[in-house]
């Protein structure tokens, strides 16, 4: 069987070597080339044609996102971004994403030595991962609050605006897009959502900061013990797993920081459980694009529960791993793409309305 082959584009020679390292160690992938900065990377892409690219952000002579930029619109490929874990370095990786960059993995700030090689099954999962990713061919143009006042849905006829409706969000790979696509269609007075997208420690706080500012919800990243009101989405932090708790008559967040649970803390399967055991018919599923299969049981248990279920089809996803995993397991009500998936939400929400007033 061909090896992946993958090309490591970093400006630091220690990084290069701990890639290549960990890279050649997997028994399906090589790296048949190192480069120092996106110059060279444009040769060897040329003469080499890897089947993925690494890609550092911070470089000289031209910088990552930069390269990405023309990469993407002029040769598409999967493209892993190698981050740093600051807060300017979680905004530039979001950025990345937008563009088309499949995943990214994260440099950790001390003992890089022994912290890239913890991270070692992680990188050579996720260049697996982007190998079969789908490509996102066009290019992204950066969102901002007042450009999303088109995209937003109007309030929909007969939709109940209150705390006892509850949307429920899980994904992974492919995430960071999908989730921004469905929370700008969210109207000011939308559900009260929570969300558990795969995401390290540093980086949940920034993504929720950046939904924050582009969307006409309200967007944080869980505390716990929030109240969960309309117009309110909560993201769950990269360190605890996101649960739904009540409290008297009002539903309220709950970190746990728990061991991980179908190999991720944040797991899509806490959250969906909770919701299950919580909001019942109350709550609308969603299941994203992702690898693996968390969130598939948590799914199955919200459907049995009496909750509304959808799963984003395999022609928009990034990855169709998880909604084919919770398709499978028969938890799911509605396959849909994802440009219309705030729609059928928003739809579900108004018919389970309108039912729940007729005398």
């Amino acid at each position: 069987m061909k090896k992946i082959s993958v090309l490591v584009v970093d400006d630091s020679a220690l990084i290069r070597k701990l890639l290549s390292e960990i890279i050649n160690s997997q028994p399906d992938m090589e790296v048949v080339g190192v480069a120092a900065d996106p110059l060279a990377a444009r040769e060897m892409i040329r003469t080499m044609n890897p089947d993925v690219l690494t890609l550092d952000v911070e470089m000289p002579k031209m910088d990552g996102i930069d390269f990405l930029e023309k990469l993407m619109r002029l040769r598409p490929m999967p493209v892993v971004m190698v981050s740093t874990l600051t807060e300017k370095g979680s905004d530039v990786t979001f950025r990345a994403l937008e563009l088309g960059a499949i995943d990214f993995v994260s440099k950790p700030k001390i003992d890089i030595v022994s912290g890239l090689k913890e991270y070692g099954t992680e990188i050579a999962d996720k260049i697996r991962i982007a190998k079969s990713a789908r490509l996102k061919r066009q290019m992204s143009i950066p969102v901002t609050k007042s450009a999303t006042a088109d995209a937003v849905l109007p309030v929909v006829l007969n939709r109940i605006s209150s705390t006892e409706k509850l949307i429920i969000i899980g994904a992974s790979t492919g995430g960071t897009e999908a989730i921004k696509e469905f929370l700008i269609r969210m109207p000011p007075d939308s559900p009260g959502i929570l969300v558990t997208q795969h995401m390290p420690e540093g980086f949940t706080k920034s993504f929720a900061n950046r939904m924050d500012s582009i969307c006409k919800i309200s967007v944080t990243e869980a505390q716990g013990g929030e109240r969960i009101l309309p117009g309110h989405a909560f993201i769950a932090p990269g360190h605890s797993h996101l649960l739904l708790k009540r409290s008297g008559a009002n539903y309220i967040t709950e970190l746990n920081h728990g061991e991980p649970v179908s190999r991720h803390r944040p797991s899509v399967d806490v959250l969906f459980r909770s919701a299950a055991n919580c909001a019942g018919k109350n709550a609308i599923g969603v299941i994203l694009t992702g690898m693996g299969k968390d969130g598939a049981a948590g799914m199955l248990e919200m459907h049995k529960a009496g909750a509304y279920t959808f799963a984003q089809d395999e022609a928009s996803c990034v990855v169709f791993g998880m909604p084919k995993e919770a398709i499978a397991t028969g938890g799911v009500n509605e396959i849909v793409s994802l440009k219309d998936m705030a729609k059928c939400v928003l739809s579900k929400l108004s018919s389970i309305g309108s039912h729940s007033n007729r005398i």
